[in-house]
């Protein structure tokens, strides 16, 4: 069953104790009119009213079964009790981001205006960065504070003062769904809020079309006005969005409800042969690759030496300057020998007997260099072979070019 609205609950109980006094006062004056009547009605009266829960029941005059229940209450100004409906003050605050201060201080005489046409006081403190709202003696309407505290939950949510006076309506309920808790990275938090929204906020407008609902994103909350049924479509939406279902699933799931509802032949079907079934995918991606941290030190790494600490290792801190210059001239001196023997050695390679296998291969070497020469000159004289002249000359440019190779030998020798 559907639960009676908080907005009746708390009209009726104002009720319930304006009527119990008069009905009191009834009861007083019928009471020596009652006396004469027979012992009959007394009895049948003693049955009903047995054990503790019929000793405590009174009736209820105003109750009879006429009456609808679930009947929405409406209230006017005229309604109201002579000596007022409200016994004590009631109030709410909510705080708002300082970004919302400069719109509010515009507004304020707005909101002061419309709030009071229900007799409700509205108060704006710039210090602490908050909003309230207050009930007065003059109220007639008890539900109305509830609906005041949400008008100022919306504008501290960024919803504008004509949406958010809607509220105020009967038939108009809001709720701020918070998002920020449904992913924990953040970049896949802002990638799927851009999802909800939409290019150009066209999938946020077909959402508030098909649901006829207002829908604003700012933050980490959504507000969403609008009708109960369809505030608990759009929650829908919202938490599978984050949950990594695509909202226009739900978007194509609604345009075949709307559909169906007007033909009046479906109306005590099951509709779930028409509505679609989405089939979850697994779509391989590329395995991210895990890099293992390095091991940090306790400690923190060794300071390099100074050029004093070196010295002083060395010993040479401790030294006058003729000597340290003494000491470095020693050292000068035997890298200075150490290259010597180095390059001694290297001129003394020149004169040690080649072994048989570097022998082999410098004559396959020279049998390689002589090679394409020999093909030059038998190009230029075709296929006939090397005339005696060109092999004279050959053989002397060989003797000349080894004769200078030797002197160069000789001549670095006795240097």
């Amino acid at each position: 069953e559907p639960q009676r609205p908080k907005r009746e609950y708390f009209y009726c109980i104002a009720i319930e104790k304006s009527v119990s006094q008069t009905a009191m006062a009834k009861k007083k004056k019928g009471s020596k009119a009652e006396d004469g009547k027979g012992s009959a009605g007394a009895a049948e009266a003693k049955e009903e009213q047995t054990g503790k829960k019929g000793k405590y029941r009174k009736d209820k005059p105003w109750d009879h079964e006429g009456i609808d229940h679930w009947k929405p209450v409406e209230i006017s100004a005229e309604d109201r009790p002579s000596g007022g409906l409200m016994l004590e003050e009631s109030s709410f605050a909510t705080l708002f981001p300082q970004y919302r201060e400069q719109y509010l201080k515009q507004v304020w005489p707005d909101v002061k205006r419309v709030l009071a046409e229900h007799e409700i006081k509205a108060e704006l403190n710039l210090v602490e960065g908050s909003m309230t709202v207050k009930t007065t003696r003059k109220t007639w309407d008890p539900y109305i504070i509830i609906k005041a505290r949400d008008m100022i939950k919306l504008l501290a949510r960024s919803v504008p003062l004509p949406q958010a006076q809607k509220i105020l309506e009967d038939e108009t309920n809001c709720d701020i769904i918070k998002i920020g808790g449904l992913v924990h990275s953040k970049e896949r938090f802002v990638k799927r809020r851009q999802r909800l929204v939409g290019p150009n906020g066209s999938t946020l407008k077909a959402i508030e079309l098909l649901t006829n609902c207002f829908v604003l994103v700012q933050g980490q909350t959504v507000c969403v006005m609008g009708t109960i049924k369809g505030i608990k479509q759009v929650r829908r939406i919202i938490q599978d969005c984050f949950k990594n279902i695509h909202p226009i699933y739900h978007i194509k799931e609604l345009m075949i409800r709307r559909e169906l509802e007007k033909d009046p032949e479906l109306k005590e079907e099951n509709w779930e042969r028409f509505l679609p079934h989405f089939k979850k995918r697994n779509v391989q991606r590329k395995k991210a690759k895990i890099t293992k941290k390095k091991a940090r030190d306790v400690f923190p790494p060794q300071q390099t030496p100074r050029k004093e600490d070196l010295m002083m290792e060395s010993g040479e801190y401790f030294l006058d300057e003729k000597e340290r210059q003494m000491r470095k001239r020693i050292a000068k001196f035997e890298e200075q020998k150490v290259k010597s023997t180095e390059k001694r050695r290297e001129r003394a390679k020149v004169f040690e007997a080649p072994s048989a296998a570097d022998a082999k291969a410098a004559k396959k070497r020279k049998r390689e260099e002589g090679s394409p020469a020999a093909s030059s000159s038998g190009g230029k004289a075709g296929s006939s072979k090397e005339s005696t002249k060109d092999m004279a000359e050959r053989l002397k440019e060989k003797m000349t070019e080894t004769k200078a190779k030797k002197q160069k030998t000789a001549e670095d020798l006795l240097l």
